[in-house]
């Protein structure tokens, strides 16, 4: 996973007021990765709504109510997570086993202690999807984020007016933003409603 994967997924966690520790700050190269080397992430919101989301998919409102959780960010952008991949692919589910989880629990609580997973898709036909959430829900996995969504959130807030010195991240989809290389979503599906009436 790149450096820009986890720092996508840390400042979306953070614009929804949560406290997000990175738990390892080096790369293990020598030897396996440890379960509780898989998690990337691990957050806490002081200000949560609820025991936890009961949508798989999460989204922001949903996201209101998880308190804290820990997080793997498989950034694997030419893939979608279909049941081929999650059955051929046992390391994506290294972060659930219990070591790992007791690990986290120590830094957090283990009461409502989730496991989320950020991935690039689900498959979009009907039945493959709920295959591929079956065999994330059986194998401990609480939810998942798709980074469309937290790509769509994160250009969504950023406003071209303020300047984001403190976040490369968000100064550069100002940037972007600022110079209409980036649309705001709503208005895109505004072109294509326009272009489909003709």
């Amino acid at each position: 996973m790149s450096a820009v994967d986890e720092a996508i997924v840390r400042e979306y966690f953070e614009s929804h007021g949560f406290l997000v520790c990175q738990r390892r700050k080096y790369v293990v190269q020598a030897r396996a990765k440890t379960a509780d080397e898989e998690i990337n992430l691990i957050v806490f919101n002081p200000q949560a709504t609820g025991a936890g989301p009961v949508e798989f998919e999460l989204d922001a409102a949903s996201l209101r109510q998880v308190s804290r959780a820990i997080v793997a960010v498989k950034g694997w952008h030419t893939e979608i997570f279909a049941p081929s991949v999650l059955q051929h692919q046992p390391r994506i589910f290294r972060f659930v086993e219990p070591q790992a989880v007791a690990e986290a629990a120590r830094l957090v609580g283990g009461e409502g202690l989730l496991k989320l997973l950020v991935i690039p898709g689900l498959p979009k036909e009907k039945a493959a999807r709920a295959k591929s959430i079956e065999l994330l829900r059986a194998r401990g996995v609480d939810g998942v984020i798709s980074f469309r969504a937290i790509l769509a959130e994160l250009i969504a807030g950023v406003e071209t007016n303020r300047n984001y010195q403190k976040s490369d991240l968000l100064q550069v989809l100002r940037l972007l933003k600022n110079y209409e290389l980036l649309k705001a979503p709503q208005l895109e599906l505004k072109l294509r409603a326009k272009s489909s009436h003709r």
